[in-house]
């Protein structure tokens, strides 16, 4: 089982670094205000990556998600955390765009989501001890997939405000 516990720097809900480290499991139990940075993964054919997490993994195992990532570390930028966690997760090396941060309240704890996008190719190597599955869904096929498999929470939410932004800048 997966059980590496990141250290996190504490914020504030204005998104202002608090100078405090903490472990993640500590910040999701207390309910401190931390930073996650999650990429929405596009194809040059429109289409979303998808994928099943692992069932080793200690947070949602088994669950799809619609974004890729994980807390931001340390001393990093929400663009180093994504782009970091969609090089160990994927095997992806790309710098994602940084879109828009929210504080999130509907996973385990709260916490501020910075939520990105990327252009990758199709060739993902997955990392089996985090994916399970992976795969290509158009918008159409994913907004059933939302419905009838088992998302995360942070899925949800950050893809319905990404399709509100996305609205928004065409």
């Amino acid at each position: 089982m997966c059980v590496v516990d990141e250290l996190v720097e504490r914020v504030d809900d204005q998104d202002r670094v608090l100078g405090v480290v903490v472990s993640r499991r500590q910040a999701i139990r207390e309910g401190w205000l931390h930073r996650v940075a999650v990429t929405v993964c596009r194809d040059e054919r429109g289409r979303v990556l998808v994928h099943r997490r692992s069932e080793q993994l200690l947070r949602f195992p088994g669950f799809h998600e619609v974004v890729v990532g994980g807390a931001v570390d340390v001393g990093e930028s929400y663009e180093q955390a994504a782009a970091r966690e969609l090089t160990e997760e994927l095997g992806i090396r790309v710098l994602p765009r940084l879109l828009f941060t929210f504080i999130n309240r509907s996973g385990l704890s709260p916490h501020w989501l910075g939520v990105h996008e990327a252009l990758v190719s199709d060739t993902v190597a997955a990392d089996p001890d985090e994916v399970a599955w992976h795969g290509w869904l158009t918008e159409p096929e994913l907004r059933s997939a939302l419905i009838e498999w088992r998302f995360t929470p942070d899925s949800h939410e950050a893809f319905s405000r990404y399709l509100a932004f996305r609205t928004t800048q065409s």
